[in-house]
């Protein structure tokens, strides 16, 4: 997990529109705008709560969002592969997490949501992520992706998965952790992201993430959703507070288009009014905070073939690099290195294995989900 010691989520303070935007965690009820989604008697026992694994209190008061979960966000901690599978492993886990995040990063609590350990034995994070989880209506404002710590889920996995994959019993906990979250928050398998989908960092470790479309597909079947009601293609929802990889791909792309902006994976000024410009120039709804919509990316991508180069080509050679492909490197020509590495995210997303960098193709490289992926492999 990548320390970040902006622990407020800005879009959860900032966001236009929302008027006041935290709801303080006193007092025995809470309003909110929208009714509960979850469903009622949810069996959620099988998580272990703060009370149970001998959390400490907060050190300040949380706050519940009032703003509309709407995505998952898995780590890995970067701790060590344990072999020690053990339930008392898991709460040394859970401890050593909350010291770390407390006085190390100086947070008010554990920064993510839920912990899921090597051994599968998952756990409450921030204190009062279970109690919002059994009533699915908001979340706990959380501190382990700025930018998404207000509408999004945070579950870390013990261990480190830039070479290595998780044990069965880690990712049979956090298929079932993942089902939990979407049925009481209305979610769905297509709304699973990694870290790196969204900030600046190693997390969730390369080999991890090729397990992404698997994990979805769990879920997916678990969930028993129909694939009539997966969208074509969900982006990430990058915005003007975040920064990540597939940020510096969108500055690629826009110079692309003829706008001077730095090429850094800051979402800068610069950032937000070429993309708002682009919206406008395209028709589309100009987002007040430069939300990289559907529409925006799919008007943004140009379609590839073995012919193109250019700055596109080393928008893809970039992010291919930094998710693990280390063969590819940046040169804006679309070489053999490039073309395998383009075949094998498309099949990990089931798609047609052509090394043509379509829009579904793109969705899947910078970090998005494609209906395909939820077909019978």
């Amino acid at each position: 997990m990548h320390v970040d010691h902006s622990e407020l989520d800005r879009r959860t303070l900032l966001r236009a529109g929302l008027g006041a935007a935290t709801v303080a965690v006193v007092g025995s009820e809470l309003a909110f705008p929208a009714a509960a989604q979850a469903a009622p008697g949810a069996d959620l026992d099988w998580i272990i709560s703060c009370d149970e694994w001998g959390a400490r209190p907060p050190a300040d008061p949380l706050s519940v969002s009032a703003i509309a979960t709407n995505k998952i966000i898995v780590h890995h901690m970067a701790f060590p592969n344990v072999t020690d599978y053990s339930e008392a492993q898991a709460v040394k886990l859970a401890r050593d997490c909350q010291d770390l995040h407390m006085d190390g990063n100086g947070w008010s609590d554990t920064g993510q949501h839920f912990t899921v350990s090597r051994g599968g034995y998952v756990l409450e994070g921030r204190r009062g992520s279970l109690e919002r989880l059994q009533a699915g209506d908001r979340q706990m404002i959380s501190a382990h992706c700025p930018g998404e710590n207000g509408r999004a889920i945070g579950i870390e996995n013990e261990g480190t998965y830039v070479t290595e994959t998780p044990p069965t019993a880690l990712l049979d906990s956090l298929v079932k952790l993942c089902v939990a979250v979407c049925r009481q928050y209305g979610l769905h398998a297509h709304d699973i992201f990694g870290h790196w989908d969204f900030r600046n960092t190693q997390c969730p470790g390369a080999a991890f993430y090729r397990q992404f479309p698997t994990l979805r597909r769990r879920v997916f079947e678990a969930l028993d959703t129909d694939l009539a009601d997966v969208p074509a293609r969900r982006w990430p929802d990058l915005w003007r507070f975040v920064g990540s990889p597939s940020v510096q791909v969108v500055q690629y792309l826009l110079v692309h288009r003829g706008y001077t902006v730095p090429v850094n994976s800051v979402f800068d000024a610069a950032t937000v009014a070429a993309v708002q410009d682009w919206q406008y120039r395209n028709g589309l709804p100009v987002d007040v905070d430069a939300t990289l919509t559907p529409q925006t990316w799919e008007t943004l991508v140009p379609e590839l073939d073995k012919d193109a180069s250019g700055l596109p080509v080393s928008a893809v050679q970039f992010i291919l690099n930094l998710k693990g492909y280390a063969d590819v490197t940046v040169t804006g020509e679309y070489d053999h290195a490039t073309t395998k590495a383009v075949k094998d995210i498309q099949a990990l997303h089931g798609l047609p294995r052509n090394g043509k960098v379509s829009v579904s193709t793109w969705c899947a490289i910078v970090g998005g989900v494609v209906r395909q992926s939820f077909r019978h492999h």
